[in-house]
């Protein structure tokens, strides 16, 4: 990817403290982009992954705030469109993964993962898509992963809120697509965190490439989705996951 392929352009991006956010957020800024760094709890590493970001010479904002909660997300968009004018590139990465047989399942398990994954899809999308619209030109990148594709045991509340997700995409692709507006979905294989050294043997068995992902194969098709050469791609569910779904 060329550099500076954002120049101008601001993105926000959820769950950006750690891992896979923070390398989005780090590989945004090296294209050009501002950013919006988030995360619900974890100050430190949000102001970590910002001060990262103004090293390559970009601005950042660090929003912290639940995107699961409709106020935090009011709050949020409201001091990131003061900042910056509008948010050009929306990255919903923030998840609840727990794992738990169905049967022990309580409504607040359910509702607290469908809140951040789905709902808060829903409503930062909402909240950031007038000035999409009013530019001709945005991206929005949800994120769903392998419990969109199969429906793995004690996963339900994940499986059904990355569904959703899903077909949230699906809609906004249609209904923007007119404004100069993409909306994807990547779905991750398994990917090592980056405080890990190596890879998970026993994972790495029932990936075909052999070898575990890195957040930096998530960052590399976030970037070319969110580019201008990523403009005809839109509406699709893009697994980056060596090969393990086909």
């Amino acid at each position: 990817m060329s550099a500076l392929i954002h120049q101008g352009r601001t993105a926000f991006v959820s769950g950006s403290g750690q891992n896979i956010g923070r390398s989005i957020a780090m590989r945004l800024a090296q294209a050009g982009a501002n950013i919006v760094v988030n995360g619900s709890s974890n100050t430190a590493a949000c102001e970590e992954t910002a001060e990262l970001v103004r090293q390559t010479g970009q601005e950042a904002l660090v929003a912290m705030g639940d995107v699961g909660k409709a106020d935090d997300v009011k709050r949020m968009a409201e001091s990131a469109l003061e900042r910056f004018g509008r948010i050009d590139i929306l990255i919903n990465n923030a998840a609840r993964r727990p794992h738990q047989p169905f049967l022990t399942l309580t409504d607040e398990d359910w509702d607290g993962v469908l809140d951040v994954a789905l709902t808060g899809s829903f409503r930062t999308a909402r909240a950031f898509l007038p000035g999409m619209v009013e530019a001709g030109w945005g991206r929005i990148i949800n994120f769903a992963g392998m419990k969109a594709i199969r429906g793995y045991q004690d996963g339900a509340p994940i499986s059904a809120a990355k569904h959703g997700v899903w077909g949230l995409t699906k809609v906004l692709s249609n209904e923007f697509a007119p404004h100069g507006i993409t909306a994807n979905v990547i779905s991750p294989g398994q990917i090592r965190k980056d405080a890990d050294t190596k890879d998970d043997p026993d994972r790495v068995k029932t990936i075909p490439a052999g070898v575990m992902g890195q957040s930096g194969d998530i960052a590399g098709t976030v970037a070319f989705l969110a580019s201008d050469d990523g403009r005809f791609v839109s509406g699709q569910m893009i697994a980056v996951n060596g090969g393990e779904t086909t």
